[in-house]
């Protein structure tokens, strides 16, 4: 939870920095780029958790 506090902190922090200083937001700046943020990390998690299972199965 002290990493996820931190991470939006800072998150926070450059966000107000780049819109200070009028520069394009670092991030997607609509939902559906949010949600494609999210897809990836949730699509990253899930082959974590079944790649065992896929190199059982290959070898």
């Amino acid at each position: 939870m002290k990493l996820a506090l931190l991470a939006l902190a800072s998150g926070f922090l450059v966000g107000f920095i780049f819109s200070l200083l009028r520069l394009p937001i670092p991030a997607p700046p609509a939902l559906p780029g949010v949600a494609g943020v999210v897809g990836v990390y949730l699509g990253f998690k899930v082959f974590e958790q079944v790649s065992p299972w896929i190199q059982s199965i290959l070898k």
